[in-house]
Order: structure tokens, then sequence, then C-alpha cells
């Protein structure tokens, strides 16, 4: 199959951001727009939510620790498990 070009505007930071993130993760930005293309083909979606609710700053914050790991409470194998942690003195 043949290729083609696609041009996309963005603004200035947004492409280095983007370019940024792609190079940590080992794609091309070409790559990443494939990738994004062929999932939209295949699955006749836009593959993430749309929406024009933005979450306020404590929410946030909430997702970036909860991204990060910070505040979360430790993982349990069972009901028995979690039981014993939370009746335990401290």
């Amino acid at each position: 199959m043949g290729q083609t070009n696609v041009n996309i505007r963005m603004d200035e930071a947004t492409k280095i951001a983007f370019d940024k993130f792609c190079q940590e993760i080992g794609l091309s930005v070409s790559a990443a727009f494939n990738i994004f293309a062929k999932t939209v083909v295949r699955e006749q979606r836009i593959p993430f939510e749309l929406t024009t609710e933005v979450p306020n700053e404590v929410t946030r914050r909430a997702i970036e620790n909860a991204r990060n790991g910070i505040g979360l409470s430790k993982g349990f194998h069972s009901v028995s498990e979690l039981m014993e942690d939370l009746y335990a003195d401290d």
C-alpha cells in the first residue's frame, strides 16, 4: 500500500511535548499518529473519551497522586487479610 503525507497544525509547545513523549516511549511522531488512525478505523470511534468536563484542582491533584502511587493503601490478597489489617492496632 502506498504512503501519503498528512499535515497537522498544532501549537509549538504541544508539538515539542508530544515529540518528547514519543521519544521517551520509542515511537516517532508519525508512528504515534498512525497507531491513532488505525485504532480509529478499526474501532470506528475515537479511542478515548471526549468531554468538556475539566477536573478541578483537587481532582487533578488526586489523579496525579494516584498515577504516582501517592496516598494509596497497600494491596491485599484476600478479604481476611484486609480485615486483619483494618482491625490491627497501630
